[in-house]
């Protein structure tokens, strides 16, 4: 049995391991046009400031593969074909298979803005992007970012590092307010800000201008601004990364249609992490997730799927974190706004860039936020689990508590302000 992979990301990866596990006489491939080695994206902005080398970047040993019997093939798929099984690699001969999974991971959204491909325009996606980065940045002094996300930030700090003059253009009324609550999204404008990085919200990128090189040397806004720029990063989003498909027989929408196991709609042929969009009939929409921890998820299950165990995909409790730049920020479960039923209790720190949200209903608690705070993974996904009561929660915060010892406790004024809320 032959089972090839496109993708070597967290989500492929993820799975050849699974399936050598499981699996130890069968043959397994990993193919990826990019790089030979599995590395974490997410490290690539250490790399480029120097806290970190590309080697530090991949998790398992380069004799790894060899030792788990795992081919690494590092080719470009033109064309998959489900009637003969095959790969079609550019310019190698086609590959051939019994069990194929498709984990292309997602791609940078791109909107035809006029003079998006210039030189000196571009995301940060791989390695490719990298490397473009450091010879642009070379010779840049001023950059525009496109964009009000999680990669956006990133970028930014990167670039601020290297004392670029950094502008972000973002279309929201404040920086990612389509994800967080308006309090949680202040004190992100706040933090850019504090930092010296310019911020332009409700404003839209018109067109990139190119001096007579084709190199950007501006932007100008929807609002008539002309910004001068050497650098214009686009992050404003991404998608799945389906161009491969195409082509193909196997069913896509906004990514490629899977069934709760992760089965396409070609016989022996498997989706999963960002490029995959899980069928939900009892749903309004079909689900995408694309985060780390889900693409690590998926792969654990979708290679004892191939391996010949029933499995059904649950995503359980929502978890998300990031930084943006000296703020640490986490999720867990459903932080939404304006929904019936639920109510916010909300905590900031005067003096600091520290707050605490907790949702509710009658039913118990089903999600929080925290900003420059530290809790306990497993102790805030049990709450939402077990559907605690609001007020028990509120006794029980320090049990929550991650912050490293000598860190001042903040418990006691959090239970304080939130109890007189809920009075």
């Amino acid at each position: 049995m032959h089972v090839a992979i496109i993708g070597n990301g967290v989500t492929g990866v993820t799975a050849a391991v699974r399936i050598r596990q499981r699996r130890p006489d069968w043959r397994i491939t990993l193919i990826s046009g990019e790089s030979r080695y599995h590395y974490s994206r997410p490290a690539l902005m250490y790399v480029f400031m120097g806290h970190m080398r590309y080697e530090d970047t991949k998790p398992f040993e380069d004799s790894y593969w060899a030792e788990q019997r795992i081919d690494l093939l590092r080719a470009w798929v033109t064309e998959i074909d489900t009637e003969q099984k095959r790969l079609h690699l550019l310019d190698r001969d086609p590959l051939a298979y019994d069990r194929l999974l498709i984990a292309t991971g997602s791609k940078p959204n791109r909107f035809g803005w006029p003079g998006q491909d210039l030189e000196g325009v571009q995301g940060l996606w791989g390695l490719y992007d990298l490397k473009r980065l450091y010879d642009t940045a070379a010779r840049t002094e001023q950059a525009v970012i496109v964009g009000g996300g999680l990669i956006g930030i990133e970028l930014a700090e990167m670039l601020h590092s290297r004392n670029i003059d950094v502008t972000f253009l973002v279309r929201e009324r404040s920086y990612w307010d389509n994800i967080l609550p308006k309090e949680e999204s202040g004190m992100i404008n706040e933090i850019i800000r504090a930092a010296g990085i310019g911020l332009r919200l409700e404003t839209e990128l018109k067109e990139i201008v190119s001096d007579d090189s084709r190199r950007c040397v501006a932007v100008e806004t929807g609002n008539g601004e002309r910004i001068s720029c050497q650098l214009v990063g686009l992050t404003a989003g991404v998608s799945p990364n389906i161009d491969l498909l195409r082509e193909s027989s196997i069913e896509t929408k906004r990514g490629v249609l899977v069934d709760s196991s992760l089965r396409t709609s070609a016989a022996d042929v498997w989706a999963a992490g960002d490029c995959a969009e899980i069928l939900r009939p009892e749903a309004d929409r079909n689900l995408i997730q694309q985060v780390w921890y889900t693409g690590k998820l998926q792969g654990e299950l979708v290679g004892d799927v191939i391996a010949g165990e029933e499995r059904a995909y649950d995503p359980g409790i929502w978890f998300n974190s990031a930084k943006f730049l000296d703020l640490e920020y986490q999720t867990y479960g459903q932080v939404n706004m304006d929904v019936p039923g639920e109510k916010n209790l909300f905590w900031r720190h005067p003096d600091q860039q520290l707050a605490v949200r907790i949702v509710y209903t009658d039913d118990g608690v089903v999600g929080v936020n925290l900003m420059g705070l530290r809790w306990r993974h497993e102790v805030c996904e049990r709450w939402i689990l077990d559907k605690r009561p609001v007020h028990w929660v509120l006794e029980h915060l320090a049990e929550a508590n991650f912050d490293p010892e000598f860190f001042r406790r903040h418990e006691p004024a959090i239970q304080s302000a939130l109890r007189e809320q809920i009075a």
